[in-house]
């Protein structure tokens, strides 16, 4: 096995090292970087990426990687881990979805060398570490004002890549197409097969989404060889996938009161929410127009007409199992914070 060169850096099998990848300098002259942590075994095996705040607000995933890594029986037998818990570095320090030119990063891969910020910073990333990779493990949460309920989101027609979404182990998987210029897009050109990770709201930590997402990817390593498999056997979350979803929209304008929570069934016709008055009188009321689960929500009070407000997920298998299946992850991960 080699040694793995990224930037100016090389990382030898068995070592671990924390690195900085110059990516360039603010107005002030102050340089800023890529924080990057690697850790090799020893032993050959396939090498795979975690990657947080693409967008820079979404902060669940740096605290996944972050507590991934620091825990004490957390050791590769096989293969490298490249963990990324910034990419938008910018964004991050000014809690901001977005670069400093106000461009999306995930809509400037495969980006360049010589081009804006945003195509710069993609450009590195690309190439310093998707390239290097035989998977990616994207980590996301819903927008500003926006929560998600643990999902993956993953090219199901792709077989190995579907094998993986399913043993990530989180209830809900998205068939998702891919999007240009997204990291998504940039990595498959690459032969890079990736994940996508849904969970939680932009500025918040949300435990629930955290644990789901650490036992997800540590679930991935062990199907890859990477880690042990522990001797005992924890309960297992039967994933379904949602064969198509859907945004539900105000159809008023006004203060609204929410009837459903996340990860709720719903059936056609059921009352999803009020839509008030400042006076206190109902104007309107959005109600579900075919039965699914409530994987995605606004969680400001406040609505304008046309805006999304609920994201439903639909099924062929039964809601009830699914529902059950929710319970069940919820029940394993949140009472004694065991991954």
């Amino acid at each position: 096995m080699d040694a793995l060169r990224i930037g100016e850096f090389d990382i030898l099998p068995g070592e671990q090292r924390k690195i900085e990848l110059p990516v360039a300098k603010l107005y002030t002259d102050a340089s800023v970087s890529l924080p990057v942590h690697i850790i090799r075994a020893k032993k050959p095996g396939p090498t795979i990426f975690v990657s947080a705040a693409v967008h820079g607000d979404e902060l669940n995933g740096i605290e996944i990687i972050r507590r991934l890594i620091s825990q004490k029986n957390f050791k590769l037998i096989r293969g490298t881990l490249i963990a990324v818990p910034m990419v938008n570095v910018y964004g991050v320090v000014n809690q901001s979805r977005y670069m400093p030119d106000r461009r999306d990063l995930n809509r400037c891969f495969p980006g360049s060398a010589k081009g804006s910020l945003a195509g710069r910073v993609a450009h590195i990333f690309l190439n310093e570490i998707v390239k290097h990779c035989d998977y990616g493990i994207d980590l996301h949460t819903g927008a500003i004002h926006r929560s998600n309920f643990p999902q993956i989101r993953a090219d199901l027609s792709d077989e190995e890549t579907k094998e993986l979404a399913l043993v990530f182990g989180v209830p809900v998987v998205l068939n998702s197409n891919i999007i240009d210029g997204s990291l998504r897009e940039a990595a498959v050109k690459s032969n890079t097969k990736v994940l996508l990770y849904e969970a939680g709201e932009a500025l918040r930590f949300d435990d629930f989404s955290i644990l789901a997402g650490i036992r997800g990817i540590t679930n991935v390593l062990k199907h890859l060889g990477m880690v042990r498999k522990s001797s005992s056997r924890k309960k297992l979350i039967a994933p379904f996938v949602a064969n198509s979803s859907q945004w539900l929209r105000a159809n008023a304008s006004g203060i609204v009161n929410h009837r459903v929570r996340l990860g709720d069934r719903v059936k056609k016709g059921d009352i999803l929410a009020d839509i008030g008055s400042p006076y206190g009188d109902i104007i309107n009321v959005v109600t579900a127009i075919r039965s699914g689960i409530l994987i995605g929500q606004q969680n400001i009070p406040l609505v304008q007409e046309g805006e999304a407000m609920f994201h439903i997920a639909y099924f062929e298998e039964d809601d009830k199992e699914i529902v059950e299946q929710i319970e069940n992850a919820q029940d394993t991960l949140l009472p004694d914070n065991n991954v």
